[in-house]
């Protein structure tokens, strides 16, 4: 047997079936990812011989001792739709499969953020009636994974791929929605979204063991856990007291009038639920249960949207997050595949400091170390009154350009300017961009967003001026500067763009 088989039969429960069966993912109106091998597995009885045809190949493999059996197809190219059939003792047929762009799509609530809702809904983007009504794009699908908590890796999950229209594209994820509607228009090909996400979640959720053993720094994440679950009775009768307080404060608003009521709930604080053993606040809880059960399946990469829970422990993240990414492709096996990510919007968290999001972001951005990764800034279209900015269209068309150039290499701006260096002058900091697209541009007039320090480290305001591809900061209260920083709060004033449309990501020149 070869060694993807091994893999591949590894992937599916222990209990043997005698009915030939196709692993979860692979539905009516599945998408299969083009211009690789394309992994197809199931279950039959031991020792049944299994003949997987798709247009015009044929697989075939023998189910072991325990069942599973695995095959792998040729690479294919995209073309019109086609069954694929799975066949021994018994035929499974599936119909409507159609060869393009598989995108997973992960992380906490802002990724798990449907196109639409009813009116007042957390999740409903900007204009979202008229983006529903718009939603006839066939060769778009979705398939989204049904919440898991596990707490070993686990072999299966439900869920089905739907055919995006205006009747079904309300509940696909916003922000991979306007990505791929970006992305097929732009390739001509078919564009497959699997949605597994799960709002409120940490990154320690979504990382497998390996990753979590992979530095011993990472052990602080289990302890923290055992922690947490001490006193466990005690934490829930105060989670249940807490909401019956909440209970009766929107039971009064709502006596008091429409007005009152949409006020608490504008403003109503989310209680999180206690820690339990079956919380997705487990590590490795979500990885087990609802990434796991999608290997091996063919995908191009992953869009990422996650962060906002790691932000009381931001100097954490960037380890964390690059030993998930490599966890992931380790467990694909797939080599470094594209790895995306939208870096955390801009919004006022009501930390004192102001800057819980900020070193959050620059975690993020510091990962853009590994290879065949890449980053959709949002500073400047988020909601700094909302955690869930609603504008989700600007958000997927960003993360589709860094797509174009990271998984496509196609030509064109991907990125704002890019910070490369900076240095005293004077009564001045001169900062090197990379303009990254075009030239340096200062949106809406003044170039905002700037402050400097001395060598006592108190930093101000700045006035700023681009120079071509330099810029000079400069504040009176700093006679010397010796540090520059751009954007450094949660909800920054950001104005540095180049003429491609594109902002910067915040960035500092001192390591305070």
């Amino acid at each position: 047997m070869s060694r993807l088989s091994i893999v591949l039969l590894a992937m599916l429960p222990l209990t043997a079936s005698a009915d030939v069966t196709l692993a979860p993912l692979f539905t009516d109106h599945a998408v299969l990812q083009r211009d690789k091998p394309v992994p197809v597995w199931g279950r039959a009885a031991p020792g049944e011989k299994v003949t997987v045809t798709f247009r015009d190949q044929t697989a075939q493999a023998t189910a072991g001792p325990d069942g599973r059996w695995g095959v792998r197809l040729k690479p294919l190219k995209p073309g019109a739709p086609a069954p694929l059939i799975a066949s021994g003792r018994n035929t499974v047929k599936i119909e409507d499969i159609v060869v393009g762009e598989v995108w997973v799509c992960s992380g906490q609530s802002n990724m798990e953020f449907r196109v639409w809702g009813p009116p007042g809904d957390v999740y409903r983007v900007n204009d979202a009636d008229a983006e529903v009504a718009a939603g006839n794009h066939p060769l778009i699908r979705h398939f989204k994974v049904e919440r898991v908590v596990a707490a070993s890796p686990s072999e299966s999950v439900h869920g089905s791929w739907v055919v995006c229209s205006p009747e079904t594209v309300g509940q696909f994820t916003a922000v991979g929605y306007f990505f791929a509607r970006e992305l097929s228009a732009k390739l001509g090909v078919p564009v497959g979204l699997i949605n597994s996400t799960w709002g409120g979640t940490a990154i320690e959720s979504w990382m497998n063991d390996d990753a979590l053993k992979s530095a011993p720094a990472f052990a602080v994440v289990d302890e923290r856990w055992a922690k947490a679950l001490e006193n466990w009775p005690a934490k829930v009768a105060a989670d249940k007291a807490a909401h019956a307080a909440q209970d009766k404060e929107e039971a009064e608003a709502r006596a008091a009038g429409p007005e009152k009521l949409a006020d608490y709930l504008k403003n109503r604080p989310w209680l999180p639920p206690p820690p339990c053993p079956t919380s997705p606040d487990a590590p490795r809880s979500l990885f087990n249960g609802m990434i796991h059960p999608l290997i091996p399946y063919g995908i191009r990469g992953v869009l990422w949207y996650q962060g906002e829970s790691n932000d009381s422990r931001p100097g954490e993240y960037h380890a964390l997050f690059v030993a998930m990414i490599k966890g992931w492709r380790g467990a694909w096996g797939g080599g470094d595949f594209p790895f995306l990510w939208v870096q955390l919007h801009n919004w006022k968290t009501g930390d004192p400091s102001g800057l819980g999001w900020t070193q959050l972001r620059e975690a993020q951005t510091q990962a853009l170390s590994l290879p065949h990764t890449g980053m959709a800034v949002a500073i400047d279209i988020g909601d700094p009154a909302n955690i869930h900015p609603r504008n989700k269209q600007d958000v997927g068309r960003r993360l589709a350009l860094v797509a174009e150039h990271v998984a496509y290499r196609l030509p064109g701006p991907w990125c704002g300017p890019r910070f490369e260096s900076a240095r005293s002058a004077g009564s001045s900091m001169r900062v090197q961009m990379d303009p990254a697209g075009g030239a340096l541009a200062a949106r809406g007039g003044a170039l905002t967003g700037f402050a400097v320090a001395g060598a006592d480290r108190r930093f101000f305001p700045a006035a700023a001026r681009i120079e071509g591809v330099t810029i000079v900061v400069s504040a009176p209260e700093v006679a010397a500067p010796v540090a520059v920083r751009y954007a450094w709060k949660d909800a920054p004033e950001a104005g540095l763009f180049n003429s491609a449309g594109l902002p910067a990501a915040p960035f500092r020149s001192d390591s305070w």
